[in-house]
């Protein structure tokens, strides 16, 4: 077992707040991506896709 487990909890500081803070506006805009990915996967049922080298060449990635 770690040292963690014994020590006695103390008042988070505010550089480890910030770091909370920003772990979860992170993983809020992880989820935020995945609802926007489900949404237009739902919205483009039963369409076909665009071909791979068709997409690079509208994105001008060749």
């Amino acid at each position: 077992m770690g040292n963690n487990a014994l020590q006695e909890p103390h008042e988070p500081t505010l550089r480890e707040l910030a770091s909370e803070v920003s772990r979860l506006r992170e993983r809020v805009e992880d989820l935020e991506n995945l609802r926007d990915l489900l949404a237009a996967e739902h919205a483009a049922q039963g369409r076909p896709g665009i071909p791979w080298e068709q997409a690079k060449k509208e994105l001008d990635l060749d």
